[in-house]
């Protein structure tokens, strides 16, 4: 099967009527919001979507993506690259009150003036939600200096609360 680039807008509607399945690729360069958080280890994101009319009658696009970014750690500030694998479930609605009647288990996307979606949009704000708050390699991995403390602090280190004084004034 070849690797195709995939439309960047699409129309979900005549798309879950033929029941379309999409195979392949966008460019990262394209994903400009993605490149100002993390530097891409790729030059292609690939895309798995499909498209179907559920029992109720919804539209609905599910899907996969995947791609290697490269991010700073925030304990040891070198680079390490981190693989985004993300999956969603999308309906497409029309207004605020169509996303309010929507079910819980598929996520709400607007469609534009034209009636379709940007499938590009969609995949890249995927991986933005995917990428930790707090970029860091794990532990064992990371080059921060070994006399670094994680998590508890040493009793050596624990001050006096200071509102202890508080407590005798109440007696």
């Amino acid at each position: 099967m070849k690797n195709l680039k995939l439309p960047i807008t699409i129309d979900p509607s005549r798309s879950a009527q033929r029941k379309l399945v999409c195979d392949g690729y966008f460019e990262v360069s394209g994903m400009n919001r993605l490149l100002a958080v993390c530097d891409a280890q790729c030059e292609q994101v690939q895309v798995s979507a499909n498209f179907a009319v559920d029992e109720q009658g919804l539209i609905v696009i599910s899907g996969t993506s995947s791609a290697t970014v490269a991010l700073i750690c925030q304990r040891c500030t070198e680079r390490f690259e981190l693989a985004l694998e993300v999956s969603f479930t999308f309906s497409p609605v029309k207004d605020v009150e169509a996303e309010a009647e929507l079910p819980s288990y598929y996520d709400a996307i607007e469609l534009d003036e034209n009636g379709e979606i940007n499938l590009r949009e969609l995949v890249e704000d995927e991986f933005l939600l995917a990428i930790p708050l707090i970029p860091r390699h794990s532990i064992k991995d990371c080059q921060a200096p070994s006399d670094s403390v994680w998590g508890e602090l040493p009793e050596e280190l624990e001050k006096p609360n200071p509102f202890d004084v508080l407590k005798n004034l109440n007696s």
